[in-house]
């Protein structure tokens, strides 16, 4: 699966979002090592600490279904379309590195970055 395709899944995935609050739908595309794609879209709460990041949603999907190795995100987001690039959050940067490599690659609406690029400094025991 090519970059474009792939994003073009998170844009899709990104209409599912609930975004009441912010407006602001976001939706991600989670490329598996074996192909399979898991998608995701961000979910707010009226208390704004209990929201979920798309990124975060795909992941997690992904693991409860039994995929712990990744190749590709792709982030589409924006209020009235999906051309707003879209990085992830610090806390969506650090559970792609509990999953993911060095040279997992972020697609985002206007470049391709590694997590590595994203996040040179990250934690991890």
């Amino acid at each position: 699966m090519n970059e474009k395709e792939l994003f073009e899944i998170a844009a899709k995935a990104r209409l599912s979002a609930y975004a009441p609050y912010s407006g602001f739908l976001v939706g991600a595309a989670l490329l598996a090592a074996d192909g399979r794609v898991f998608t995701g879209c961000n979910v707010e709460n009226a208390s704004y600490s209990l929201a979920c990041c798309a990124e975060r949603t795909a992941i997690f999907k992904a693991v409860s279904e039994g995929e712990k190795e990744f190749t590709a995100i792709a982030i589409a987001g924006g209020k009235e379309n999906a051309d707003t690039v879209c990085y992830p959050c610090g806390a969506c940067r650090q559970v792609m590195t509990e999953f993911c490599g060095s040279d997992f690659k972020i697609i985002l609406a206007d470049r391709t970055l590694t997590l590595s690029e994203l996040m040179p400094y990250a934690f991890s025991l």
